[in-house]
């Protein structure tokens, strides 16, 4: 016979699974109307100002919406699904909490580099005629190769930490980070002003903030060893 808790771990995982097709459809399974209601016209909106975006400003501007607020919220409000009902506090204060303590917006970052990374594999693949501009210069063949493999190779590695939340991983995106921003502005004066320079220049200033801001989420192996010690 199944125990109590593995059937709601099950219906933990469904409910989680539901709201991430259709947000607020988990909620609503689990009788918080109002929670379901109020997540599915959030997401909606988010959608709706994504895709204006879109049409205003082009398909940069509107992915960088969508994967910036409208994809974290989406994640949110699915994982809120997932917790059930809060109890003696309000469902989304709790699970914002959960978030934080446990650093899942650094691991949501990390999933956000790996989706990085295979936009720029592809990119390179489906035009290996671009040249990237690296410090004031265009190096092709070998060297240019190498320059367009260093943003996929960063944001996989990058990706891999955040997601298991090392101190290691700080370590290598505050390096990338000061390549990227370097590199941005070298190239901003010698190239002048871009829509794609100037928007990764930006967010990387800014994702660089938050992530120094969240700098006690990332364990060494001291830490980790203490949380095994814990754990058993």
């Amino acid at each position: 016979m199944p125990s109590l808790s593995a059937d709601r771990s099950a219906t933990s995982r469904r409910a989680a699974l539901y709201s991430a097709c259709i947000p607020g459809l988990g909620q609503f399974i689990q009788q918080r109307y109002w929670q379901g209601l109020a997540c599915f016209a959030i997401t909606t909106f988010l959608v709706v100002v994504s895709v204006g975006l879109g049409r205003i400003s082009g398909r940069a501007a509107e992915v960088f919406f969508f994967m910036l607020l409208t994809l974290p919220w989406w994640a949110f409000q699915s994982y809120d699904a997932s917790l059930g009902l809060a109890g003696d506090q309000p469902d989304f204060l709790r699970t914002w909490r959960r978030v934080w303590s446990e650093g899942h917006d650094i691991r949501f970052l990390g999933a956000l580099f790996f989706l990085s990374a295979i936009n720029d594999t592809i990119i390179i693949v489906q035009n290996p005629e671009y040249l990237l501009p690296f410090y004031c210069t265009k190096p092709s063949g070998l060297a240019g190769f190498a320059t367009k493999a260093i943003s996929p190779v960063l944001h996989t590695a990058v990706g891999c930490g955040f997601f298991r939340l090392r101190r290691w991983s700080l370590m290598l995106y505050l390096l990338y980070a000061s390549y990227g921003m370097t590199n941005a502005l070298v190239n901003l004066t010698c190239f002048g002003s871009g829509r794609v320079r100037n928007t990764l220049l930006i967010t990387l200033i800014g994702f660089t903030a938050y992530i120094l801001w969240r700098r006690r989420c990332f364990l060494t192996t001291a830490d980790l060893e203490r949380r095994s010690r814990f754990d058993s």
